[in-house]
């Protein structure tokens, strides 16, 4: 018998790993050979034993890969990653164990109640790869309602599933027949399937689907393992956090301990606005500024522009009421007041933003710089006092122990032989009120403490004696500024200067004849001094009560008709009466003076005649015209 027929050529099959095909070769040889029976016989049994034995080996060789891969699932596992690559990684292993053509995973979307397509091995159709399936739908609807796997040999023809147009065309076009799917599982949820399908009929043995069910595991698996690294991560980020927060809680209470004790050291220690800015500026960082109640700047620490007036009255209106510090685009704001009394603001622009503690930082600084505001007015207060005594024993007669007063001023700073001059402010700068009497009588003080000067209240005005030379400049500058404080047009007139004490109890009574006078020409609001209004306001200075009446009235009776002919007609009889007394009486001169001819000036004051009367000219109503004609022009405004 030949070698080939022996079954010692099946053991060579099994050694070179031959296909199952190649075991017929040996009996077909035999029968050939014409061997017996029996001989046949023995060769088909030793065939059907290599074969199983082939079948063993096969079985133990996909076992061992199957392992192998199931091995390769685990260490993936335990060095997840990133979720998307292993998902990627058991899906591609399904495909290539199982010999799939394609292998792909739909997970639950919870917020939609539908399934989607997770990942996918082998897919070539994009309509595919972007499935969303209704919950039941598909075979994937039964295996995740049932939480068994299933399989079915050509999907298109298999009743046992809920069949849709959209998973019926994505299949199609993805060319698949056969598919096996095997629930994801979480306990006793199912949150997705794993399949694998195949392109042509194919059975699906238990041993894959085992296998199947094994990788769905992992892949549940790492799914949760994501899921709680997330959780984990996101817990660590808030304990992170919390941590952070508590650091900055603790350094914030620091700050503000620290702010308390310095801001607390400055009031003990006399310390001022600016100190308490640059406090503020130092445990804050950023810029900052005081203000007054007037919204005027009292200390500045750093760069930040002043805001406008309109935001910044809203803004302290709002914190006054809140009870607490504002904020207003990059600026934070907080009401400076004492009781009901508003004081100013801070005003902070910070380089950082600011926590609770850092706002109580800010608004504690408001309530010192509250203190020390009216700790100043009370020092300016007693101080006005002292000054205001002062001013009113100089301006009172008689004038009692000269040195003693120069004393008392040099204490104060202001030097009595140095010259000064008096401005006297009407009662239009005082309200019935007494706070507003207090308010114009506070500002006095200020204005004239600022420049080296003297304020008090005297016979129903305010006086000031301020140093200067300028008695009609100073009484038109504490005119403009005091209307500006009280809103209401303020008169003010003045005299001097004075270089003696002896002399300032004169100079004061001119300055109040002055501000008489400026009444009765009806130059209310307006400040000039006894110089400017020359012997007219000598006159008017004297006519007490009767005041703008009694100067209207003459001035109607003595050149009215003149005075309406120019305003109904627009001629210029005043300006021509004015030219012709100012020259003497000479007519060409006053042409010269008017560049007019001799025979204008003529016919003007002709009609002069008509209006007043022939007899205008004659001395004793030439006075009287000329007197009308200088009150009339020192009741214009001054220019």
């Amino acid at each position: 018998m030949s070698t080939m027929s022996s079954p010692v050529e099946f053991l060579e099959l099994l050694a070179r790993e031959a296909a199952a095909v190649e075991f017929e070769g040996p009996l077909v040889a035999a029968r050939a050979a014409g061997l017996p029976p029996d001989r046949l016989a023995e060769l088909e049994q030793a065939k059907s034993v290599a074969l199983r034995v082939r079948a063993l080996l096969e079985r133990r060789r996909r076992r061992e890969s199957e392992l192998s891969g199931l091995y390769d699932t685990v260490s993936d596992l335990a060095g997840l990653r990133d979720l998307d690559d292993v998902l990627r990684a058991i899906v591609h292993r399904a495909r290539h164990l199982l010999g799939a053509d394609v292998a792909y995973m739909t997970l639950n979307d919870d917020e939609r109640g539908d399934t989607y397509m997770r990942v996918t091995d082998g897919s070539v159709s994009a309509r595919f790869q972007r499935l969303r399936l209704p919950m039941g739908a598909g075979l994937g609807g039964l295996v995740a309602q049932s939480g068994a796997p299933y399989v079915t040999a050509n999907y298109g023809e298999d009743a046992r599933f809920h069949h849709t147009g959209e998973i019926d065309a994505g299949v199609g076009e993805e060319g698949l027949v056969a598919i096996l799917g095997v629930p994801l599982r979480l306990g006793s949820t199912s949150i997705g399937v794993l399949y694998a399908a195949n392109r042509s009929a194919r059975p699906f043995v238990r041993e894959e689907v085992a296998l199947l069910v094994s990788l769905a595991a992992h892949a549940a698996v790492a799914i949760d393992t994501a899921r709680l690294l997330t959780e984990t991560r996101s817990a660590l980020a808030e304990l992170s956090a919390a941590n952070t927060t508590i650091r900055a809680h603790s350094s914030s209470v620091e700050r503000a301990a620290a702010a308390h004790d310095r801001m607390t050291a400055l009031v003990l220690r006399g310390g001022g606005v600016e100190d308490v800015a640059a406090a503020v500026t130092e445990v804050l960082g950023g810029a900052l500024l005081a203000l007054d109640a007037e919204g005027r700047l009292l200390a500045r620490v750093g760069e930040i522009e002043e805001p406008d007036r309109a935001d910044i009255v809203e803004a302290v209106a709002a914190s006054r009421t809140e009870g607490r510090s504002v904020r207003r685009g990059p600026l934070w704001y907080a009401a400076v007041v004492a009781g009901a009394e508003n004081l100013g603001a801070l005003v902070l622009r910070p380089d950082d933003e600011l926590v609770d503690a850092d706002q109580r930082i800010l608004e504690r600084a408001a309530l010192v710089t509250a203190l020390l505001l009216l700790f100043r007015r009370t020092v300016a207060e007693a101080e006005g006092r002292v000054r205001g005594e002062l001013l009113d024993d100089l301006i009172a007669r008689p004038l009692r122990d000269t040195d003693a007063l120069r004393s008392r001023a040099r204490r104060l700073g202001v030097d009595l032989d140095a010259p000064h001059v008096l401005v006297a402010v009407g009662d239009d700068a005082i309200a019935a009120t007494g706070s507003a009497r207090q308010r114009v009588l506070s500002w006095a003080t200020t204005y004239a403490s600022a420049r080296g000067g003297l304020a008090a209240a005297r016979d129903g005005r305010v006086v000031l004696m301020l140093p200067g030379l300028d008695a009609g400049g100073s009484a038109r500058a504490v005119a403009r500024d005091l209307s500006r404080v009280t809103g209401r047009p303020v008169t003010a007139g003045a005299s001097g200067p004075s270089n003696t004490p002896a002399a300032l109890a004169r100079t004061f009574q001119e300055a109040d004849r002055c501000l008489t006078a400026l009444g009765a020409l009806g130059r209310a609001g307006q400040g000039a001094s006894t110089v400017e209004l020359g012997f007219v306001g000598l006159l008017l200075g004297t006519v007490g009560d009767r005041g703008e009446k009694d100067v209207t009235e003459f001035l109607s009776a003595t050149v009215g008709p003149v005075l309406d002919y120019d305003a109904r007609r627009g001629t210029a009889l005043v300006k021509t009466l004015e030219a012709y007394f100012g020259v003497g009486g000479s007519l060409a001169r006053a042409a010269e003076q008017l560049h007019v001819h001799v025979n204008t000036v003529t016919q003007r004051l002709e009609r002069v005649g008509q209006l007043l009367g022939v007899d205008w000219q004659r001395p004793e109503r030439a006075l009287e015209v000329q007197l009308a004609l200088r009150l009339h022009r020192l009741r214009a405004p001054a220019g």
